[in-house]
C-alpha cells in the first residue's frame, strides 16, 4: 500500500524463496527465523533515486517498528575477485586501493548526509563502475538510506574480504 501511495509501480510474488542477500544476513542476525520478513527485488535498470524513492515511501514502517534492511555488499566487483591476478587465489589480507577509495567516499558521504552525492553515486564516487560493474549489490544501500529519518548516519562495521569486497556496514538515522 505504502508503494501505491507514493506512485510506485510494483507486483507482488506471492510464492518464492529468499534470495542469499536476504537468507544469509537474516540467518546471522535471527537465526531462530523467528521474525516476519518481506523481500523487495531490486530493479538494476533503474536508478539509485529510484530505490532511494521505495525506501522513503516505506519510512512510515519504521515508525511501526519495522527494520528496514539493505544488504548487498558495498563493493562488490567479482570479475576482479576471481581474475587471473588470482584476487582469490591469493588471499591477501591487504585490500586494493579502488575498493578502498570507494568505500571511504561513501562513508564520507553517509557522514555528511550528502544524499545529492549518494545518488549521484556513479558518476562522483572513485571507482565506482570498477567496484560495482553492475549496480545490484549497492541499490539496496538506496532503499535503507531512503527510509531514514534525516539521511544521516554512521558505518558500524568496516572490513574487506578478498582484497576486493568492502563489507563495510551502515545504521542510518
Amino acid at each position: 500500500a505504502l508503494l501505491s501511495e507514493a506512485g510506485i509501480d510494483h507486483d507482488t510474488i506471492e510464492k518464492r524463496g529468499f534470495d542469499h542477500g536476504t537468507w544469509v544476513p537474516l540467518s546471522l542476525l535471527y537465526p531462530q527465523a523467528d521474525i516476519p520478513v518481506v523481500q523487495l527485488s531490486v530493479q538494476p535498470h533503474l536508478t539509485a533515486a529510484h530505490h532511494y524513492a521505495i525506501g522513503h515511501a516505506l519510512r512510515p514502517l519504521v515508525d511501526e517498528n519495522i527494520l528496514v534492511i539493505g544488504t548487498g555488499a558495498l563493493t562488490h566487483n567479482l570479475g576482479a575477485l576471481f581474475s587471473r591476478e588470482g584476487l582469490l587465489h591469493n588471499r591477501e589480507d591487504e585490500e586494493v586501493e579502488w575498493a578502498r577509495q570507494f568505500a571511504d567516499w561513501m562513508n564520507e558521504k553517509v557522514d555528511e548526509g550528502d544524499i545529492e552525492s549518494l545518488l549521484d553515486v556513479f558518476e562522483e564516487a572513485p571507482f565506482a563502475v570498477q567496484n560495482h560493474p553492475t549496480p545490484e549489490h549497492l541499490l539496496p544501500f538506496f532503499v535503507a538510506l531512503g527510509a531514514s529519518t534525516n539521511g544521516s548516519g554512521e558505518r558500524l562495521h568496516k572490513s574487506t574480504e578478498f582484497a576486493v569486497l568492502a563489507m563495510d556496514a551502515f545504521a542510518f538515522h
